[in-house]
């Protein structure tokens, strides 16, 4: 089909690969198909204008098709500028004529300049993946926060950013917290991010992982996940901490926690997931041995600090595709995976699409109930209703062909009640 949408991709003869691996993805997908076929029948989004900043992966494309399907006219924008699959960013212009700005490896000023575009479509809702389109309208466009009814966030790190806003009393429309939905952040981040990030590593290296001290720097939701994987392929894992609540929960678990300056000198593998800065810092890399390997998953690769990595370099080299070697001046080697960006989508392929069905549900799902409930939402982050995120898991369970009991009257009044005991 050819489209009538401005856009910028690589190139569009890649669409017929694309529209093959979106529709693999797409039988990985389940809830997100049903809910496009009542999107296509119901079309509550008809009329919305949705500027998207996600991940131009299969999945992405699924959500995109979804969104279409309810009425919206979207565009979408990569929220990383290694993470777009061009073949995808193609197949959405040329087969499904939905607007895409994203080039893989896209200089940081491509990357902005395709944030601008998706802002210049004029968005009544916004979805994004680290809050960069709410960055841009915030900053540079805040006379089209008025035109904006809510917007959606993806991330860890955009949440943390959106609460930011909001304390400061400058948050300029409604935000639902996609990443607080428990049929996100319990599986996406957990399951999805665990699996693709040792993926990431394992397609960028070829390294065997058992046997190696694997030093995860954070022990959330998505370091949980990455440690768990890690250790069931053989490998020793340590982690990193900053809250006492999590570190505990990790020696019970069964993991070594250490001090990253402690870690640093010992581990072979690093992989930070915390959504901070500097975690791996120049102090930690004077200390690390001959072959560490840096990686990481959080959304921004400011977790590594990689400009002190290139100050203590006296030499670098492209090692293999993604990763880059850094000589230092003792002679030791450090490599650097796909610049510190998330390694899952850099040199990988992102989460497997059965993991993101919930996520993306949750995206259509919030994007529905905020154009439904606009009138009364305030200029505040709220989470996905729980009867959306309930109804996710009962439906993701029924496409698994799963059925669960179901509490009895008298067992209802039981849990109900406070006068009937032993």
């Amino acid at each position: 089909m050819a489209t009538t949408k401005r856009f910028d991709v690589r190139d569009l003869s890649l669409a017929p690969e694309g529209v093959r691996r979106i529709e693999w993805a797409d039988r990985q997908m389940p809830v997100l198909a049903a809910i496009r076929e009542r999107f296509e029948r119901e079309q509550p989004l008809a009329g919305y204008r949705i500027s998207a900043c996600l991940h131009v992966t299969t999945e992405t494309a699924n959500l995109a098709r979804t969104l279409k399907a309810g009425g919206a006219d979207v565009v979408l924008c990569a929220s990383n500028p290694l993470s777009t699959q061009d073949d995808v960013a193609a197949a959405l212009v040329d087969e499904y004529d939905i607007g895409v700005f994203a080039i893989k490896g896209e200089d940081n000023d491509t990357y902005y300049q395709h944030i601008e575009a998706a802002v210049d479509h004029r968005p009544q809702l916004t979805m994004d993946d680290g809050a960069d389109v709410i960055g841009v309208l915030h900053s540079a466009r805040r006379e089209q926060l008025g035109d904006i009814i809510a917007g959606t966030e993806e991330t860890t790190t955009g949440v943390i950013r959106l609460k930011a806003l909001e304390r400061d009393g400058a948050l300029g429309f409604p935000v639902i917290a996609v990443n607080e939905a428990k049929t996100k952040h319990l599986f996406d981040n957990r399951y999805g991010t665990g699996q693709s990030t040792v993926d990431g590593i394992i397609r960028a290296t070829n390294v065997l992982l058992a046997g190696k001290k694997f030093v995860v720097g954070g022990s959330g939701w998505v370091g949980r996940g990455v440690a768990s994987r890690a250790r069931g392929m053989g490998a020793h894992v340590i982690i990193t901490e900053v809250d006492p609540m999590r570190a505990l929960e990790a020696v019970m678990d069964g993991y070594e926690v250490l001090p990253m300056e402690r870690a640093a000198e010992i581990g072979d593998i690093f992989c930070t997931a915390t959504g901070d800065k500097n975690v791996i810092g120049r102090a930690h890399m004077e200390r690390m041995k001959d072959g560490a390997i840096l990686s990481n998953t959080g959304h921004f690769n400011v977790e590594i600090e990689i400009p002190a990595l290139r100050a203590l370099a006296t030499e670098t080299r492209e090692a293999r595709e993604f990763v880059e070697e850094f000589t230092l001046a003792d002679g030791r080697r450090l490599y650097l995976i796909a610049d510190g960006r998330l390694v899952n989508l850099s040199a990988a392929e992102g989460h497997p699409a059965l993991v993101m069905d919930m996520s993306f549900a949750n995206q259509a799902l919030a994007a529905e109930y905020a154009i439904a409930n606009a009138a009364t939402l305030e200029r505040k982050v709220y989470d996905v209703p729980d009867d959306i995120d309930r109804e996710i898991a009962r439906l993701k369970l029924e496409t698994m062909g799963i059925a669960i009991d179901e509490l009895t009257e008298e067992q209802a009044k039981y849990l109900a009640s406070w006068d009937e005991g032993t």
